[in-house]
């Protein structure tokens, strides 16, 4: 579904990734790990267009997105969770939910999709007319990928979902997005600091250190390697 060739992009004159490649199969979660600073974030906004490639190709539905504006690539189906929680604090769930059913094609399923939600995320139901910044860390960010999948997404990538939750709500978010994948047949890119859960989730994974892709393989390969987790994952 999602091919990235030699891809290289910055910020001015300072250069984040250097050349790193790598393949996402359609109906799989692919995750991406590595340690701060490592430039995963970077890489997914240069894939999704927020920033400018230098060089390389993105490759989706065998269309070449490189250069694509990233509305585009939103109504070609492709969504970003960026990490934090970036809702509008001052209006109820379900407002902030609609607000990411703007693109025409989601506009047109949108009650489908509010059910598919609420039944992926039961709270937000329950929660519907409160305020979304009076809700819990956890419940905004539950918002947050759901209205990511009100634009009808075909691929979504998550930065850093578990980021600042409880244990407890960690695994409630990565139940989903097994679910994602599961039930609704989502093709899934995952960055995560949480490496544990992370690998647990995986079907592929990939390690980025300093801009390049250092190691691949499946999850059972690199929790086999003792020299990979301890040079990039710490464990």
């Amino acid at each position: 579904m999602l091919k990235v060739t030699e891809l290289e992009s910055g910020y001015g004159p300072m250069q984040v990734l250097w050349k790193p490649s790598l393949q996402v199969k359609k109906g799989s979660i692919t995750s991406l790990l590595g340690p701060n600073g490592a430039g995963k974030s970077t890489l997914l906004m240069t894939i999704f267009g927020s920033i400018q490639p230098w060089r390389g190709q993105v490759i989706y539905k065998d269309m070449d997105v490189t250069t694509v504006p990233t509305h585009k690539k939103v109504e070609l189906g492709v969504a970003l969770v960026p990490e934090g929680k970036h809702l509008f604090p001052n209006m109820t769930v379900h407002e902030n939910l609609l607000m990411g059913a703007y693109v025409k094609k989601a506009s047109a399923h949108r009650e489908e999709s509010l059910a598919t939600v609420h039944t992926l995320f039961p709270r937000l139901k329950e929660r519907e007319h409160q305020m979304a910044g009076s809700l819990s860390g956890g419940e905004q960010q539950m918002v947050t990928i759901a209205r990511a999948m009100m634009t009808k997404p075909d691929l979504i990538m998550l930065d850093e979902p578990s980021q600042g939750l409880a244990p407890l709500l960690v695994q409630e978010v990565f139940d989903t997005i097994q679910k994602m994948k599961d039930d609704i047949g989502l093709t899934v890119m995952l960055i995560e600091q949480n490496a544990d859960a992370s690998l647990n989730a995986a079907d592929y994974v990939y390690i980025l250190h300093e801009g390049r892709i250092k190691a691949e393989g499946s999850p059972e390969e690199i929790k086999g390697s003792t020299e990979i987790r301890e040079a990039y994952l710490g464990v």
